[in-house]
């Protein structure tokens, strides 16, 4: 995997933190960890499946980790695989032998997205509960897999993708929306078919919480159709979507339109979860390199959260104080936090939460020397850009200011992109295969 880091000298220090994170959050390791075949037993955490009882073993999957996790599962299964199907962003493909890898488009989703949808609920309709299924899943699923409900279309769940991600909306407060407007999202999945599931799962949601990830497929759903319509009333765009999204809603809250799947269903007896991967042990991973290397390291307890600028502004605000020592700035420091802000995109700027992240921060850092801020999104692609976050310093924006490089306009308008790449502050990783949330780094040296 390449990783670009702008030249300073703390580029080794950040570049060994970054890779011992991400090789924390790699899922092709973390399910050779939690999944082992010893004869005819499946064993994925405490659990274990008697592989002599069931009649087919098929994987299934959705989110930008799939593919890497498919290709571990092929090497625990062998051929005691029958076959496969996932779907991952597109770029994001590996190489795998039995499990077909399809590529769809992310956060917007698109034709290829809805086929592959469509071969997985045709794939999984005819198992019965002699069969098991796998279903690998992280983030990104949501959008990979659009199975628009009776009476939608691609084009509705594209448009108020399109409002949600605008809006400033959580990633709860977004999924609420998507399951009850989807066939597999909220448990969809799970009652589609008859097979025994076992999810393994790498977490994008700081909660861990799998009714959410991925828009939780085979997750009971605690969430209803009233709550969906708040989401969009609370953000002022339930006018907006269009009339067959607000007719479909209101119907399911008159209880003519099934509920999702919810908590204590029968059919959840058969349908296990296991999280093999989280932001949190990622976290640790960067933590316990902080302090290899030296450093005075603190982990914030709290997620990052809420609007990207005011988070920024708050993060070094606490971060300064965390590391300031009898009136002066203790050096050697590293303060670390995990997250995953919102931006409420007014305009046609290009940039992610990551990157308007990082420019704000360098407002706020501005003048404080040897200071340097990280902010990454782990899947290596921030918002749809090419990029995966952005390292600016204390002298970022004095440099900003030197070449005519306009921050504060720049976060006005949302576009954060063009004057980070101007400013040489970007960090490319390509594709990593992961997708845990973002890191955030803040170090005095």
């Amino acid at each position: 995997m390449p990783l670009l880091i702008p030249a300073s000298s703390a580029q080794p220090l950040i570049r060994k933190l970054i890779t011992k994170g991400l090789e924390a959050a790699d899922p092709y390791r973390a399910i050779i960890k939690a999944v082992s075949l010893r004869g005819r037993s499946l064993h994925v955490g405490d659990r274990s499946y008697d592989l002599s009882r069931f009649n087919r073993l098929l994987v299934v999957g959705a989110g930008k980790a799939s593919a890497r996790m498919a290709q571990a599962i092929e090497s625990v299964l062998g051929s005691q695989l029958e076959g496969g199907f996932v779907v991952v962003k597109t770029g994001h493909r590996v190489p795998t032998k039995r499990i077909t890898v399809a590529e769809a488009s992310h956060p917007i989703p698109d034709g290829a997205g809805l086929r592959a949808a469509d071969r997985i609920r045709m794939l999984v309709r005819d198992l019965t509960c002699r069969d098991l299924l796998l279903v690998l899943l992280s983030g990104g699923a949501s959008s990979l897999l659009p199975a628009p409900a009776p009476g939608l279309t691609l084009a509705n769940k594209r448009w108020i993708t399109r409002l949600l991600l605008r809006s400033g909306a959580t990633i709860d407060e977004m999924n609420a929306v998507r399951k009850h407007l989807s066939r597999l999202k909220g448990g969809g999945l799970a009652l589609s078919t008859q097979a025994t599931i076992v999810t393994l799962i790498l977490s994008d949601v700081m909660s861990d919480d799998i009714a959410t990830i991925g828009s939780g497929p085979t997750a009971p759903d605690p969430t209803t159709f009233a709550d969906a319509i708040g989401v969009l009333r609370r953000y002022r765009i339930w006018r907006t979507v269009p009339g067959t999204v607000r007719h479909h809603l209101l119907q399911g809250s008159k209880g003519t339109v099934p509920e999702t799947l919810k908590p204590g269903s029968r059919r959840l007896r058969s349908v296990h979860h296991m999280i093999i991967g989280s932001n949190r042990e990622m976290l640790h991973a960067v933590v316990h390199a902080a302090k290899q290397a030296g450093l005075h390291t603190r982990l914030l307890p709290t997620a990052i959260t809420g609007e990207a600028r005011t988070e920024a502004k708050r993060f070094v605000g606490h971060a300064l104080r965390l590391a300031r020592q009898a009136g002066s700035l203790r050096r050697h420091s590293c303060i670390i936090a995990g997250g995953e802000p919102t931006v409420t995109v007014t305009g046609r700027g290009k940039g992610g939460r990551a990157q308007e992240f990082a420019a704000a921060a360098a407002l706020h850092l501005a003048g404080v020397s040897s200071v340097w801020l990280v902010a990454l999104g782990t899947d290596g692609t921030d918002g749809p850009t090419d990029v995966a976050g952005a390292v600016v310093s204390g002298a970022t924006a004095a440099q900003a200011g030197k070449i005519g490089v306009n921050l504060p306009a720049a976060l006005k308008r949302h576009d954060t992109y063009p004057a980070l790449k101007t400013l040489r502050c970007h960090i490319r990783t390509g594709p990593t295969g992961t997708n845990v949330n973002d890191l955030y780094l803040l170090l005095l040296l």
